[in-house]
């Protein structure tokens, strides 16, 4: 990385005394190509085209970049980006679900004054709609005193009945909000839309400024940009506030759609950062109007959810029924004050953009001030007046839904065929007060590197606040966004939007910014306020076991696929058609298939998606479980999994050509290892470990036995497929260092089923198990210990396996073993179910 110069912080003139650059300044060639867009104000420069003040020490920076700069530090990002997984999920996306973020390597910057009149402006907006919600779900006296007209509010599909006359704790109803600000004609900042129900953005926001901070951190230093850190203790503190009891050290969980959630990364993001588990509705419950954790210990009391679930889907029984992602009864805690929400049920009503107009005069009736932060000027169709002018001249406007929930593209009339836009003016006439109008706004434009130079984007500014006991934070910094194309005035994620680190300046020059006070020091709490949610541990355990899984079939194609290499001969003849039916005992080939087209059957294993048990369905499945459990995950540990998915992706390419598909499979098998060897080594020795740890067991063994099983059958025949059984089970080494011999049957047998000293024999699998389930919660059900009691029968039925009366006779032993494996094998299964029916099923209640 280059040593950038670090000049001296500079002094601030007034902003309306630009600083133009001299000629021969490197100022001059960053800038000399960028121009801004006609009819808009650009953040960066002053209308005159010189530099604006604050940008001064940034673009000093930049300008002493050479290209080969530039392209390392873009490149840079984009792998920090990848190693760390940030995605962007858009359903039915060309691109993919998992849409990769997009961060510009230059932030966009505000000044020390213009943040703190902005800061302002947001904490009081933030009041504000916190005594709008409290009014409307209360004494509603703003519908009946004309403040506020009564369609607005009972035709909007936010307003929640289910939330009347709750008074939550602090009265706070709003909590966390975002604000989505654009800088109007007059350079002014104008409330484009309020984010109310479950706001997101402020785990990207922190994320990328780790990433520009790992990037461009002498930069950031130079130019004093206030931290992050303050918003996300302030935010903590906050919640600990919220809690409806005093009970010690509140619990507090972040609840999450799952991971097909759009913004699913930030959810467990923001819970690993803050230290909180990461729930879906599964894993609560309600009992007697309590809320409920469902852990591995029992049921954990829940004081405080920060849902980033949207309203109507927070409770089935009593807002939309037909979804699953909410908790049954979760309205009837809060309203008996036993929980609290951050977001309360019902914010969702002050989300929709009918309201702006009246917010001026709604601030002066409840708040006795005028409103700092104006809204982007809107007409609300559903007064006469407003519909006579947007009917007159239609093509002047752009429309907008009113009440439309999550992201919706606004209309430009001007754009519209006739026939488009005599549909659409129909509409309006039909339900006015469904539509708002606003006249174009040309947004204000930021610098963005192209790849070649600088150019001007729209921009969008999403800043945060949070608010308990009559305080507010605002995030000194927040979610920018531009268009991922010039010109284009829509900018939202869903249209590919590119994201921007937000800075704000310090308005302190002397002094560093002060750090967070320090929390008190505890050695080792006696126990963490919540514990393992059963869903993650259910997770984790189908970890362990995909894993596990994907690592056997990736080796047994792989020894299948070298059977097809070198010199022909006899013996490898018969080695591959053992591997076809060791294939097709595993399921894995369908048992009709003949040796000809064993080759097809290979190249379907590595390319086909919708083939189970395939390299790509498992790698599909060991994703899924990985994400779920995400906030149990190291960041060391989704880059393996990150490196993974892209590796099994190339198996497709790889699956026409037999030296890249070894070399693929090879690569694949050394990913898995270093999984394997992450867990063993760094991860805590908790509940998530051991069952992550025993589905991986579990599935070794029930792996080594199936194949000892099939192996041992085709040995009544030859013993044609004990060499590729033992390099599947890697354990070819180990037995020749033993026998000096060609593999036969019993000591085959006795390496990969009775030796406990070989990490892949079905007792070695048994005998950590053993030590594992020791360490085990009592669970919750009237089942504890079912899966010792099995585990201990196994055990003792495996050492009862007697190879050396078998040692006469080779057909009773090739009858005998497939029947014994069978049963151990049952067994393991049966091991796993109870495992379910212990620790993920909470049919019986117990508090901790």
């Amino acid at each position: 990385m280059v040593q950038l110069h670090r000049s001296p912080a500079p002094t601030r003139p007034d902003p309306d005394s630009p600083v133009p650059p001299s000629p021969t300044d490197p100022l001059a060639n960053l800038i000399a190509s960028y121009r801004s867009l006609a009819g808009s104000q650009d953040e960066m420069l002053a209308p005159d085209g010189s530099l604006r003040p604050h940008w001064h020490t940034l673009a000093s920076h930049l300008a002493s970049l050479q290209p080969a700069h530039w392209n390392s530090r873009t490149a840079a990002i984009q792998r920090l980006l990848l190693d760390h997984g940030v995605t962007y999920n858009i359903y039915d996306d060309s691109k993919g679900a998992s849409r990769p973020w997009a961060l510009d390597p230059i932030p966009f910057i505000l000044s020390a004054e213009e943040w703190q009149s902005v800061a302002a402006g947001l904490s009081q907006r933030s009041r504000l709609l916190n005594a709008i919600l409290a009014d409307l779900y209360g004494p509603q006296h703003l519908l009946r005193e004309g403040w506020l007209p009564p369609v607005i509010v009972h035709a909007n599909p936010g307003f929640l009945r289910a939330a009347w006359g709750v008074n939550p704790p602090g009265d706070a109803i709003l909590v966390s909000s975002g604000t989505d600000l654009v800088r109007g004609p007059d350079g002014s900042w104008l409330v484009l839309a309020d984010r109310t129900q479950a706001p997101s953005g402020r785990g990207y926001a922190f994320e990328n400024r780790s990433i520009i901070a790992d990037v461009f951190g002498e930069t950031l230093e130079s130019c004093r940009v206030q931290r992050l850190g303050s918003f996300f203790h302030a935010e903590r503190d906050a919640l600990r506030l919220l809690a409806p009891t005093r009970r010690g050290s509140p619990g507090v969980v972040l609840m999450t759609p799952g991971p097909y959630n759009e913004t699913y990364f930030e959810h467990a993001y923001e819970a690993r950062l803050m230290g909180y588990p990461l729930v879906e509705g599964a894993d609560l419950t309600v009992r007697d109007r309590k809320l409920f954790l469902k852990t591995l210990e029992g049921l954990r009391r829940v004081d405080v959810l920060l849902r980033r679930v949207d309203d109507v889907f927070a409770d089935p029984l009593e807002l939309r029924a037909d979804t699953f992602l909410g908790v049954s009864g979760l309205s009837e805690a809060w309203r008996s004050g036993n929980v609290s929400l951050v977001n309360g049920i019902g914010s969702g009503v002050v989300e929709s953009p009918a309201l702006h107009p009246f917010l001026p005069g709604i601030c002066r009736h409840l708040l006795g001030e005028e409103l700092m932060l104006g809204s982007v000027p809107a007409w609300w169709c559903g007064q006469p007046r407003e519909l006579s002018l947007v009917l007159e001249n239609p093509t002047r406007w752009v429309l907008k839904p009113a009440f439309a929930s999550g992201s919706r593209d606004p209309v430009f009339l001007d754009e519209l065929s006739s026939k488009d836009l005599n549909d659409l003016l129909a509409r309006v006439r039909a339900e006015p007060h469904a539509w708002i109008a606003q006249e174009a706004l040309n947004l204000s434009t930021a610098p963005v590197w192209n790849g070649r130079q600088l150019e001007p984007r729209p921009l969008v500014w999403r800043a945060f606040s949070v608010s308990a006991a009559g305080l507010c934070t605002v995030m000194p910094g927040g979610l920018s966004r531009v268009s991922p194309v010039p010109g284009r005035f829509v900018v939202t994620m869903q249209r590919g939007s590119i994201s921007k680190d937000t800075w704000v300046l310090d308005s302190n020059s002397s002094s560093p910014p002060p750090d967070p006070p320090p929390s008190p020091i505890v050695l080792r709490p006696l126990r963490s306020p919540v514990g393992v949610p059963s869903r993650a541990a259910e997770h984790l355990f189908w970890l362990g076991r995909y894993a596990e899984r994907m690592e056997w079939h990736v080796r047994l194609v792989r020894t299948t696929l070298q059977r097809f290499s070198g010199e022909s001969s006899p013996s490898k003849e018969r080695e591959r058609l053992a591997c076809l039916r060791l294939l097709s005992g595993l399921e894995l080939a369908p048992p009709s298939t003949s040796a000809a087209s064993l080759r097809s059957e290979l190249h379907a294993l590595l390319s086909k998606p919708e083939r189970t048990g395939s390299i790509p369905d498992l790698a599909s499945r060991l994703r899924y479980n990985a994400a779920a459990a995400r906030d149990r995950l190291s960041d060391d540990s989704w880059r393996l999994f990150n490196r993974l998915e892209r590796d099994a992706a190339q198996s497709r390419a790889a699956a026409s050509d037999a030296t890249a598909a070894a070399g693929l499979l090879d690569t694949l098998i050394l990913d898995l290892a270093a999984f394997a060897g992450m867990q063993q080594e760094n991860m805590t020795r908790g509940h998530g470990w051991r069952f992550l740890e025993s589905g991986r067991r579990l599935e070794r063994a029930i792996n080594v036995l199936s194949l000892v099983r099939f192996a041992s059958q085709l040995c009544a025949s030859d013993n044609a497929a004990l060499s590729p059984l033992l390099e599947v089970c890697d354990s070819t080494m180990t037995y020749r260092r033993l026998h000096f011999a060609s593999p036969a049957l019993l000591p085959t047998a006795d390496l990969l089923l009775l030796n406990e000293e070989n990490p892949r024999a079905a007792a070695a699998q048994f005998q950590r198990l053993s030590r594992v389930f020791a360490e085990f919660p009592a669970g919750t059900s009237g089942s504890a210990g079912r899966e010792r009691e099995l585990l201990d029968a196994l055990r003792s039925e495996l050492a009862s396996l007697n190879l050396d009366a078998l040692r006469h006779s080779t057909d009773v032993a090739t009858t005998l073993l497939p029947s014994f494996c069978s049963r151990i094998t049952d067994g393991c299964e049966a091991i796993s179910a109870a495992l379910t029916e212990h620790f993920f099923s909470h049919a019986h209640r117990r508090d901790v």
